[in-house]
């Protein structure tokens, strides 16, 4: 979602975001928080950073090419279908 304005940097609703929404936070100055529109997510921009640093590690491999796998994907003894 592009930005309107050239002013501060947008925040993206991390509660939106874990569900694959890109939905932008409006600020509250009265309450000196972020809301959503679309869920009843709120917080501060301290709270907002830590959730979307901890979404993150949804696309963290986003960008790899992953080529072998760990040998713990392997069947495991005494498994059988």
């Amino acid at each position: 979602m592009a930005q309107s304005r050239k002013e501060k940097l947008n925040y993206r609703c991390p509660s939106c975001f874990m569900r694959d929404l890109d939905v932008d936070l409006f600020y509250d100055p009265n309450k000196k928080e972020y809301y959503c529109l679309r869920c009843n997510f709120h917080g501060d921009e301290k709270r907002i950073l830590e959730l979307n640093e901890m979404a993150k590690f949804r696309y963290g491999l986003m960008e790899e090419r992953i080529t072998s796998y760990p040998d713990d994907n392997d069947e495991k003894e005494g498994h059988h279908d």
